[in-house]
């Protein structure tokens, strides 16, 4: 199968059975969205959005935060994955917002990059989910995704080859959407130990279905 045509069946197939894909973080503002997915990496949004209520509440803004001491910000989010290290970003984050930003969150994604606790992935995710702009973040699950089916090859195996390639066949109006159909299905279909490969419509073109002859299990 031509990877054109792979990727063409994929989407539909997502459009249809995915057709509200956004974010599962809560937030209201670009700044609480900034402090959500820095408190998502390695952690569960549910985890994530069980947390942020007070969190937000006692600091809403950036410039809330900036006065905040770490110790305060840590106790309320001590239950997320490496509190230590999350508390001192948000900490450092949000002074730079301030400092450097009027304490709005920048567009850019190379401004977005040197904001303490923001790598590529979580850039990403603000350059799209806040401004709309076409950008693939690629997290676990778009990685684990994207290479079992076969939109990516094996030999893809970092997030910036597995970025690039996503970013070169899905159409830039779409790429943002295609982001969030690669998180959902990844989720609750596509999950990291055993895959409920009965529930996916994709099994005919899916190279680990293939790979595996996993028996369709009701």
């Amino acid at each position: 199968m031509e990877k054109e045509e792979l990727y063409n069946i994929c989407l539909d197939y997502f459009n249809k059975t995915i057709p509200i894909a956004q974010s599962e973080l809560n937030y209201s503002s670009n700044f609480q969205l900034l402090v959500a997915v820095i408190l998502s990496a390695q952690c569960t949004d549910k985890r994530v959005n069980i947390v942020t209520p007070a969190l937000f509440k006692a600091y809403p803004t950036a410039s809330h935060m900036a006065q905040a001491d770490v110790s305060q910000i840590f106790s309320l989010i001590k239950s997320v994955t490496y509190p230590n290290s999350k508390s001192k970003y948000l900490s450092e984050m949000a002074k730079m917002l301030v400092s450097e930003f009027q304490g709005e969150v920048p567009e850019s994604f190379d401004q977005l990059v040197k904001l303490p606790g923001v790598g590529r992935k979580t850039a990403n995710v603000i350059t799209a989910v806040a401004f709309g702009n076409p950008a693939m973040p690629v997290d676990t699950h778009v990685f684990r995704v994207s290479r079992r089916i076969g939109l990516v090859p094996q030999k893809c195996n970092t997030p910036i080859c597995v970025e690039n390639e996503l970013t070169k066949h899905i159409p830039a109006n779409i790429l943002i959407k295609a982001h969030h159909w690669l998180i959902l299905h990844g989720r609750y279909t596509c999950v990291a130990r055993k895959p409920l490969c009965h529930k996916c419509g994709l099994t005919e073109v899916c190279s680990f279905f293939k790979k595996k002859q996993l028996p369709l299990q009701e």
